[in-house]
This record gives C-alpha cells, sequence and structure tokens, in this order.
C-alpha cells in the first residue's frame, strides 16, 4: 500500500528496498526514433591536417514519410559544459526524405582543401573535433540541459549524440574515435537504439545532401547579384491562394523595398512592392530567407532579389510561409519611401474566421480576404500592417510576445481579455506581437492594458500563435491596473472545496515559486477546507531515477502557507508507477489532497494504490469507497501514459463528502486553429472523451448506491465547456459543470494564444445544493506568474440546502 500522509508514509517492502538503493544518473535519451536521427557529426573541418573545410552535422530519415525539418533545429554544447557554457543553435527549414539525407554546415576553419557538397542549412557553430554534444530539437528555443539526467527530461530532443568524453550522451557512453580526420557515424541500417555508442562508431567523414552529393573539390564561387529587373514580381510569387504558384522555381531581380530585417533567429528581411496589382488575394510582400548569415540590408533599401521561391512550414499541421531561399541580391539605393501599411481594426477584419475543407487542406482554396480573417492576413503575409489603440489579449512572455485584438468588443471578459465561446465562434482580431528591434522589445503587459497608439510591423506566420506582427513601430502601454483576485473567506458551516494547477511542483523548485503559490492558497483562495492540487511531481522532478514520492514537496509546500497565514495542511496521495503516469520524464506527477484537520477529517481505508481500482461499497451505513484514497481503474486504456485520478472521502460536521481530483490528458497533437488543415483535427479529445467516461461511471456508481451522495470532480480537465469531453463527463445528469452558472463574460480560468478559455472545472452531484462557485483571476492575465492556471473555488454551506 502507498498511501502517503503528512508526518508519515507507508510502504510496502518492496518500495522501502527500492529506496534503500542508491540510483545512477539516467544518460539523455530521447524515444528511439523511426524517423529523423542524427546520422554523422564532424567537428574538425578546418582543422590542422583536416581535408574538408568545414564542420558538419548529417541527419537522416530512418521513416518512410518524409519528415518536415521546418521548426527543428541542430544545437551544440560543448563536451564537458561549464556553468557559463550554453546550446548553440543553426535552424532548420525544408524536409529529409524517406531514406535521405539533410547536411547542415557549420563553421569553417584554415586548414582543409575540399568544400562540403552544398549544405541543406547552415550554421555557425565551431564544434571541438574530439568530444561534444549534438541534439536534433523541436522547436529554435536553446535547450538548457547540461547533464544527461536533464536532457532526458527535454521532450523537445528529437535525437542526440554525445561524441568524445562529452558529459551529455544517450546510454553508456559517448562514442570513441572523433577527431581532426574522424568523424563519428551512424551504421547504415540507422538503427537508433539510445546507446550511442552502439549505435555510432568512428571513421572517415562521409558528408551527403538531401540531392546526395558528396564532398567535391573546393568551393563554388558566389554569383554576383542581379543588376536588372526581372519578369516576375511579388504577387507573381505570392499568387492567389496559400501556396505560390512558382514554389520550386528560380526567380531572377524581383524588386522591392526592404520593410524589416530580422538578424537573429530565422534570419532575413522582407521586402515589398511599390506598385501592388490591385488584385486583394495577391500579396505584395515576401520574406527573403538568408539562413546563419545576418542580412546586411537596411530598412528602406530598393534591392532586386534572385533565388528560389520556396514554401516553409514552420512546424505540424501549419500554413506555410513563402520565401525566397538562398538570395542573391542587390542594393539599387537608400532611405526609400515605404508602402503605406494596411489597417487593421473592426472594419477591415472579416467576421468569419477561416474557410472549410472539411478537415482537409486549405493550401489551393482561392483567397477571400473580403470574407474570411484568415485569408485576409495570408493576403497581407510579408506587407506591412498597422493598428492603434489595441486591447492586450494575452500577457508579455518570457519570448517578449504579446497578444492583441483589433476587434474591441469582440467577445470581452470581464476583466478585458478576449473568449473564447466556442468551436464554431473564432476570435479573428487576435494578433501576436513582437518587436523586431532588440533593444526595444515588447514591454511588460497584462490582459486589459492597452496598446496605446500606432503599432507598425510586417505580417509574418510562426508555428506558435499563427499571423504575427513584427514590430518596426511600437505603440506605449497603458495600465489598466488589473488586479489578482481574493475570493471571500467560507463561513463556519461551509465547506470549501478548491482546485489549483501549480504547474510542476518539486522540492527541486526555488522558494520563490513555493511563496507565491502558497500565498495564491492561504489569500487569494483564502485557505479552503480542502485543495486538490494538480502537478505536485515527484521530490526530484525531472531527474529520472526511480524517485515517486512527493514528501519533500508537500513539506516545503505546506510550511510555505502557513508562513502566508494559511492553515497547518495534511496531505494524502498515491504515488504513481514509476514513469507511467506521463508528464514530464521522471517528474512522477500525481494529483494530491491538502485537507485542513481543524475543519474537515480524511477517512483513511486501506487497499488504494498505483493500480488497485477504486469501488463504491454500499453499506447500511451508506455509500463508502473501497479505499481512500483511491484511484479510478487505473488499469484502463483511458488512463495510459496519463494521470490517474484520485478519490478521496472526507468527513464535514459529520457528513460525507467524496473528492476526485482530476488531471486529463493534454491537448499535445492537436491541428492548430490556425493551421492548413480546417476545421482541425482535435485527436487529443479521444482520449480525453475516454477518462470522462471512466469518471462518469464512477460517479454513477456511487450514486446508484445513494442518489443523495455529495460528489465534488474537479481538477484540470484539459477541455472546454462546449467540449465532448464535457458532455461525457456529465452524461446522465450525474455531474453539473459549476462553470456553467457564470456570466459567460467570467467563464475562463487560462489564457491561450489571446483567448480566455476555461480548461480547469469544479462539477458537484445533484445532492448538493446552491453551490457558491468562483474562478479567482491571479494568473493566466498577468505576466509575472505562478502558474499558467487560475484556481477555483466551491463554498456550499451545511445549513442551507447543502444535505439532502
Amino acid at each position: 500500500m502507498q498511501i502517503h500522509r503528512s508526518g508519515s508514509v507507508l510502504l510496502t517492502g518492496a518500495v522501502a528496498v527500492a529506496l534503500a538503493v542508491t540510483a545512477l544518473p539516467a544518460a539523455a535519451q530521447a524515444a528511439p526514433s523511426a524517423t529523423a536521427v542524427i546520422s554523422e557529426v564532424y567537428g574538425g573541418g578546418g582543422n590542422s591536417g583536416a581535408t574538408l573545410t568545414r564542420d558538419f552535422v548529417e541527419l537522416a530519415n530512418a521513416g518512410s514519410a518524409p519528415f518536415e525539418a521546418g521548426g527543428l533545429s541542430v544545437q551544440y554544447l560543448p563536451g564537458s559544459p561549464s556553468a557559463g557554457s550554453q546550446w548553440q543553435v543553426s535552424e532548420l527549414s525544408g524536409s529529409i526524405a524517406p531514406g535521405g539525407r539533410y547536411l547542415v554546415a557549420q563553421a569553417a576553419g584554415t586548414g582543409g582543401t575540399v568544400a562540403l557538397p552544398t549544405a541543406d542549412a547552415t550554421g555557425t557553430v565551431a564544434m571541438a573535433a574530439g568530444s561534444g554534444t549534438v541534439a536534433l530539437v523541436s522547436g529554435t528555443a536553446p535547450l538548457t540541459c547540461k547533464s544527461a539526467a536533464d536532457c532526458a527530461a527535454d521532450t523537445r530532443i528529437v535525437d542526440l549524440v554525445g561524441y568524445g568524453s562529452a558529459v551529455v550522451r544517450e546510454g553508456g557512453g559517448p562514442v570513441p574515435g572523433a577527431s581532426a580526420t574522424a568523424s563519428v557515424a551512424r551504421a547504415a541500417s540507422l538503427a537508433d537504439t539510445d546507446d550511442n555508442a552502439a549505435d555510432l562508431s568512428a571513421g572517415a567523414p562521409t558528408p551527403v545532401n538531401a540531392k546526395g552529393e558528396t564532398s567535391g573539390g573546393g568551393q563554388e564561387p558566389e554569383e554576383p547579384g542581379p543588376t536588372e529587373p526581372g519578369d516576375v514580381r511579388i504577387h507573381d510569387i505570392q499568387g492567389t491562394t496559400r501556396v505560390s504558384p512558382l514554389d520550386g522555381t528560380s526567380v531572377t531581380g524581383v524588386p522591392g523595398v526592404v520593410t524589416g530585417v530580422r538578424a537573429s533567429g530565422s534570419r532575413g528581411f522582407w521586402i515589398q512592392d511599390t506598385a501592388p496589382d490591385g488584385d486583394p488575394r495577391t500579396g505584395e510582400g515576401l520574406f527573403v530567407y538568408t539562413g546563419s548569415t545576418a542580412p546586411t540590408v537596411k530598412i528602406g533599401d530598393a534591392v532586386l532579389v534572385s533565388g528560389k521561391v520556396a514554401e516553409y512550414y514552420p512546424g505540424t499541421g501549419t500554413q506555410s510561409l513563402t520565401q525566397i531561399t538562398a538570395p542573391r541580391f542587390t542594393v539599387l539605393s537608400s532611405g526609400n519611401a515605404l508602402p503605406a501599411p494596411a489597417v487593421l481594426d473592426a472594419r477591415s477584419v472579416p467576421g468569419r474566421y477561416v474557410p472549410s475543407a472539411d478537415g482537409g487542406a486549405i493550401d489551393a482554396l482561392p483567397l477571400d480576404p473580403s470574407r474570411y480573417a484568415l485569408d485576409l492576413y495570408e493576403s497581407l503575409e510579408g506587407s506591412r500592417v498597422e493598428f492603434a489603440d489595441t486591447r492586450v489579449t494575452g500577457a508579455t512572455t518570457a519570448y517578449d510576445e504579446i497578444w492583441v485584438t483589433v476587434k474591441p468588443r469582440e467577445n470581452p471578459t470581464r476583466r478585458g481579455g478576449t473568449l473564447y465561446a466556442s468551436y464554431e465562434d473564432q476570435n479573428t482580431g487576435r494578433l501576436k506581437v513582437m518587436s523586431l528591434d532588440p533593444a526595444r522589445p515588447v514591454p511588460t503587459a497584462n490582459v486589459g492594458d492597452v496598446l496605446k497608439g500606432r503599432t507598425t510591423g510586417v505580417l509574418d506566420y510562426a508555428s506558435y500563435g499563427g499571423y504575427n506582427v513584427q514590430a518596426t513601430e511600437l505603440g506605449t502601454v497603458v495600465d489598466k491596473k488589473l488586479r489578482r483576485e481574493v475570493t471571500r473567506k467560507q463561513k463556519k458551516d461551509e465547506l470549501a472545496v478548491a482546485t489549483y494547477n501549480v504547474e510542476n511542483l518539486d522540492a527541486r523548485d526555488d522558494q520563490a515559486k513555493f511563496d507565491t503559490l502558497a500565498e495564491g492558497v492561504a489569500v487569494n483562495l483564502s485557505s479552503p477546507d480542502i485543495v486538490s492540487l494538480e502537478e505536485i511531481q515527484d521530490d526530484n522532478g525531472a531527474v529520472n531515477d526511480g524517485t515517486t514520492g512527493s514528501e519533500a514537496t508537500l513539506k516545503r509546500f505546506t510550511d510555505a502557507i502557513v508562513a502566508k497565514g494559511g492553515p497547518r495542511y495534511a496531505w494524502r496521495y498515491i504515488a504513481p508507477e514509476n514513469n507511467k503516469d506521463g508528464g514530464e520524464p521522471g517528474g512522477n506527477i500525481r494529483n494530491v489532497f491538502l485537507f485542513n484537520p481543524q475543519r474537515v477529517s480524511f477517512t483513511d481505508r486501506a487497499g488504494g494504490d498505483a493500480t488497485t481500482p477504486v469501488r463504491a461499497v454500499d453499506t447500511w451505513k451508506g455509500v463508502e469507497l473501497s479505499a481512500s484514497p483511491g484511484r479510478i481503474n487505473p488499469a484502463s486504456p483511458a488512463w495510459a501514459d496519463s494521470r490517474k485520478p484520485l478519490v478521496g472521502e472526507f468527513v464535514f460536521r459529520g457528513k460525507p463528502v467524496f473528492v476526485i481530483g482530476n488531471h486529463f490528458a493534454s491537448k499535445g497533437g492537436d491541428q492548430p486553429l490556425h493551421g492548413r488543415y480546417q476545421e482541425p483535427t482535435r485527436s487529443s479529445e479521444t482520449k480525453r472523451i475516454q477518462q470522462a467516461a471512466e469518471v462518469n461511471t464512477f460517479v454513477a456508481a456511487l450514486l446508484k448506491a445513494d442518489k443523495f451522495a455529495k460528489v465534488v470532480a474537479l481538477g484540470d480537465f484539459n477541455d472546454f465547456e462546449f467540449s465532448p469531453t464535457m458532455k461525457a463527463l456529465t452524461k446522465g445528469r450525474a455531474l453539473k459543470p459549476l462553470i456553467a452558472t457564470l456570466p459567460s463574460s467570467e467563464r475562463y480560468s487560462y489564457v491561450f494564444d489571446g483567448n480566455s478559455q476555461t480548461l480547469d472545472h469544479i462539477l458537484t452531484s445533484p445532492g448538493i445544493r446552491r453551490p457558491d462557485y468562483d474562478v479567482v483571476h491571479i494568473n493566466a492575465e498577468f505576466a509575472d506568474q505562478a502558474s499558467d492556471h487560475d484556481p477555483q473555488v466551491v463554498r456550499v454551506k451545511v445549513g442551507g440546502g447543502f444535505w439532502h
């Protein structure tokens, strides 16, 4: 039995023995890949004695379908990283054919005589010849891990190779033998067993690019830039659909004026034609992708650009970004006037969001910018736009991004956000804003603040958030004084039950996080009698060493609550089987009950563990749980690699109350709202519907034994109040969702991509009458937040009809 209590831990003998064994640090292990792998790494290019002039990383696709490299990156870390060592990022684009290769050229040295074949991507990283770590990463944000165990916990890592004496590697050891004249390469089978030393070996470098070309006898001379305008204009390239009619073809001497320059990340610049064709469907702006080379142009330069037209898909399911790659360009003049920006406001942006393709791709559909908002934004892709006096609907992020709406009256919330009300009613005025000027980042703002004055920039498209404005001129933030809410204190005869997602809390977190979350419980929630917590991790968090207990984490958290003026909470939870409940690898995420023993008691009943299902037992005294705490049908496929609901039996003023803490499967894998497939497929929904059915079945069993049973089901259900998940959860009226009792403008607990929405819920059984329910807004709307979720609380009164 693994029932965990404040002050004591009851363990089975097998568990006690396991905890007495000192675990070895885990090696970094991305899941064995059946698609993209790192096939060869060479850090000796240009060194003394080398033949090749540049370092390189070669990727390969072991799968049977093309692998999308766009939005991914190759990253490098020294073999023995110091405190100041940082992962160095090289961004990728395009795709890798089945069985094909993809070559990433890195820094050149002064030695060597033989050039690499034409690279598919180019970085500037000077890799060490004898030791280092290379990772293939989903996304372009630099990794932060510097140990094998920490990197094993980072789910962004697709594949990882440590060579020489690298500290970060997969398996028992790094690949030996790398030098100025030897690379480390994967076997021809491309097998990936997550053991670098077994999968790769040293040998002569053999770089191959996507065309199958190998190293030649030197560097091709760079062609000069164009001197005369060609026959193709930007609107010819953009065309009347989302995909260029010239995709894959070379163009020469395309004229335009530079309207924006991006010197970091996905480097390049935007150009816009000063002589538009008058067709609102054909865009006049375009991105010129310069790869690892920083652009040498300035805003206002008139240029001629030659290169290859390409459609870049920045992520899975996204729309594409039309661009010119491998550019050659000539600056004709500087200081030219820029084209007038298109004004985005409630009049110009249509009320409909996007056309339907019955779940298929909308790439080939003719644009209709007067009817659909996403068609308008696509027709302005790469063009200058402006808006003024916009309301902030998504607070400033850690990446210096902010969400605004150009439609101030579109589904406003009570506190200034924009409500996500249904799948059919998308908010068309939302746009993400970031600054192109590193010296002037987006200012800190909260939901409801106003970006006052004019903001001007180039309309771009990215995997996160879709259409966004790369600002060259930013308005100023007007602080509307949004304040964190404080709910009222429960009365003596009221039971207060709350839910709070504390965002992967573990004992290794900074004390500041504990203190802020504790203040939320003690002050903002006014010390509820019961708090159902989501995302409590084991005591060492992402360290993947078999630890499953959370005693140290909960001790720190409850101590912090006392320090903030709250009660001394006790706790109950059931530790999961190691790495069986999803979440961060090694984190062993779980649900936990805190309760104030001065106000409510917990009925401890033996028999609950990670794998035993809890049952409703009909007794002469009324319904009770077979085990308390217990888990709902943990062996069901619905809970595979997912958090299992925690059920507890409490007693308040002599009456039993059954509480079910939930954390349903995430929305990972769903197609984006702004993507190429419309309507988007919500693939993750299937599992949540199954989970909802399990909870509903359990509640129905409680109510069958006692139709007046008092049940509170609460937590992070990861779905909306209008979703099929909620329909399955409330089937037969076993549970009532309290979010529906609030005014529509207050039905949210989470903000994503500028949409205020509800993922967290409290539901009650019919035996609970007249509940007093509150979503307490303290996190989701603020740039400074302890969690990305707002907590909720329900108060029920014994003397006011709570008990039937």
